[in-house]
């Protein structure tokens, strides 16, 4: 039996599976905007590629810019590109169809929103926020969120020679301080949101509690192995009706503890994803 067949297998055999994502798995869809200047960045980040030479859009929004209308151009341009651009691969869809209709629930460190495209809200965990939103820099006075998608549609067309002037700069209506995205941080909010996104998992494992539950976890790397990996690993152990799978190009690895329920597939996640959908879709046609 090879990984794939008994990736779909496991899938087969369990009553409900909960989904861990990180990065990689926007990097398996073609999203290789992120982390390089790639031909999908440089289209629409030309200008701030040529003037500070940063890859990609992470990097770009922890670079230091000249001025803050500069900064909001840059934020605005990259929330454009984050809201318009459809995965290049139909990575997303490989994944719908090895869920089925399995009970599942999603939890992802990734902001970008996509799987809010191809699966419903209520089946996503957004644990460190979401790019959807701003919040305010004082988030002390401040517990609001603000719709990041309103604000771009709004402040865009206003952008002149790459930046936005300062009057238009969005500022909290609570007490006037900058608005920043609501994505982890030093000043992330932790409100109301935050905790609903958390309770919308733990109600699916209650619902759950003491079937046999899929982990699979997908290009989740080692930078903050804390919010995904490892509560997978902890949770597959004290559940022993469980079993983990990671689908990790660089980093597929488990716990040592849990070796013996564990399959770890070294490979291209969309390339993994889309000989497992077809192994289903071939299943179900037989």
């Amino acid at each position: 039996m090879t990984k794939v067949e008994e990736l779909v297998q496991h899938v087969k055999d369990t009553d409900a599976i909960v989904v861990g994502a990180g990065s990689g798995m926007s990097n398996a869809a073609g999203m290789d905007f992120w982390y390089e200047a790639s031909p999908l960045f440089m289209k629409h980040m030309k200008y701030f590629y040529d003037k500070y030479h940063f890859q990609g859009l992470f990097n770009g929004f922890y670079n230091h810019f000249d001025s803050e209308e500069e900064h909001w151009a840059f934020l605005l341009k990259d929330l454009k590109m984050v809201y318009t651009i459809p995965p290049q691969k139909p990575t997303y869809e490989y994944l719908k169809t090895i869920l089925g209709q399995k009970p599942m629930h999603i939890i992802t460190t990734n902001q970008d929103g996509l799987f809010k495209k191809f699966f419903s809200a209520e089946q996503v965990s957004e644990i460190q926020g979401a790019m959807a939103y701003f919040q305010s820099s004082n988030p002390d006075t401040d517990k609001h969120l603000y719709d990041s998608k309103k604000i771009v549609d709004e402040l865009l067309p206003k952008i002149k020679d790459h930046r936005l002037s300062a009057d238009l700069i969005p500022k909290s209506k609570v007490d006037g301080a900058p608005l920043e995205l609501w994505v982890r941080g030093p000043k992330f909010l932790e409100d109301k949101r935050y905790n609903d996104e958390h309770q919308k998992f733990n109600h699916f494992l209650g619902q759950h509690r003491g079937e046999k539950i899929l982990f699979l976890e997908m290009g989740v790397g080692r930078m903050t192995p804390m919010f995904i990996q490892e509560p997978f690993w902890e949770m597959t152990n004290y559940m022993p009706k469980s079993f983990y799978i990671n689908i990790n190009p660089k980093d597929a690895l488990t716990s040592p503890v849990i070796k013996d329920r564990s399959l770890l597939v070294d490979e291209d996640i969309n390339e993994v994803l889309k000989d497992a959908a077809a192994l289903i879709e071939g299943g179900q046609n037989d």
